[in-house]
């Protein structure tokens, strides 16, 4: 591809409804986590940047990959702040530092149901054609021309009252933004706006559609995510369901990793630095990169993150319905350094209630 691309997500620091929405955990990673991933899947840019206010959410955006080479100032983070002033302020940070771009793609960082095949189809439309846009869309599922308000009276009354006869599949069928992401040509300008004649859509399946502004919106996202993925789903459930919380467990002492949280299991709020370090017993190990365990239950104490174990009666099975996936080839870990005091403690505690393996020479 001879064409330079850059994408920029936004992902301001304040949310009302959702608070911290951005890096809120989703199925397990944070949620600004999937559009970075998704942009990074499609191999389409040059450059993945997220454009944010807030160091926090710099920190996760670079855990899983995005670039975040500046802080954008406060007077474009606050609740009146439109996207296109904060692409604006990207792409001229750019330009100062002699970096151009054929196109450039705004992923809204609240997108976990994006699918790189559209963005991929967004950018052929747009690099083979005179327009100056392409963004996501979707069908309406009920025809506008049927549509009403309910006036101050509490009365209803149609927007197309003309239409009060006409059979639904008689009306032409609308559009609506999908919230997505929208591709632009630069160097190019155009006096319509997003949704006019200058712009191509890309057309997304309901399914994969979903605006996240309130909680019973995320809820629905993560319903979508899991029927979308539903093998996946299927399969951790039934491992979990193999395991028999009324027998003991066995592992190795170097069958107990530990895993920096922030860049292992998902980010994680608390905690201090990247030296805190999450346990998990690893029950399973699917081939070389894939492994079942068990992250020990956490608990936050003087503004430290501590970790706490729970094996006996109920709080055995609760601790095994914690029992995760881990991808050990995308996400990185480290071997901890941790006091021998506090390893000890922790190993007297496990052998309390497991059954320790005798310790094996080589790999697995």
């Amino acid at each position: 591809m001879d064409s330079r691309s850059v994408a920029i997500i936004p992902a301001r620091g304040g949310s009302k409804r959702i608070p911290r929405k951005n890096i809120k955990p989703f199925h397990g990673k944070p949620l600004i986590a999937y559009s970075i991933e998704t942009a990074l899947k499609s191999s389409l840019f040059d450059r993945v940047i997220v454009s944010t206010d807030d160091e926090e959410i710099a920190e996760v955006a670079r855990v899983y990959g995005a670039e975040v080479p500046f802080l954008r100032p406060k007077s474009l983070a606050d609740d009146f702040s439109g996207t296109a002033s904060v692409i604006e302020h990207a792409l001229s940070w750019l330009e100062e530092r002699g970096e151009a771009y054929d196109y450039v793609c705004t992923i809204y960082a609240t997108a976990p149901l994006l699918q790189p095949q559209y963005l991929i189809e967004g950018f052929e439309k747009l690099h083979h054609s005179d327009a100056v846009h392409a963004f996501s869309v979707t069908s309406m599922p009920f025809p506008i021309q049927r549509t009403f308000k309910i006036n101050q009276d509490g009365r209803c009354e149609m927007f197309f009252p003309e239409h009060f006869q006409t059979r639904s599949q008689d009306l032409e069928e609308a559009y609506q933004d999908a919230g997505q992401f929208y591709w632009s040509k630069l160097g190019k300008t155009s006096d319509e706006v997003m949704f006019g004649k200058d712009s191509i859509p890309v057309i997304l399946p309901r399914h994969l559609v979903q605006d996240i502004d309130t909680p019973e919106d995320w809820e629905r996202a993560e319903k979508l995510y899991e029927v979308l993925h539903r093998d996946i789903f299927d399969e951790w459930n039934c491992l979990k369901k193999r395991l028999n919380s009324a027998e003991p467990i066995q592992f190795n002492e170097r069958d107990i990793l530990f895993l920096s949280m922030g860049q292992n299991i998902g980010y994680e709020q608390y905690g201090k630095g990247e030296e805190f370090l999450r346990p998990v017993v690893v029950m399973r190990k699917f081939n070389k990169h894939l492994f079942l365990g068990i992250p020990l239950s956490s608990q936050i104490k003087e503004g430290y993150y501590f970790h706490t174990i729970h094996f006996r009666d109920r709080s055995n099975s609760a601790l095994l319905l914690q029992t995760k996936t881990f991808d050990s080839k995308r996400i990185k870990y480290r071997l901890a350094r941790l006091g021998v005091k506090e390893f000890e403690k922790l190993r007297e505690r496990f052998c309390e209630v497991v059954t320790p393996l005798p310790e094996r020479r080589g790999s697995d």
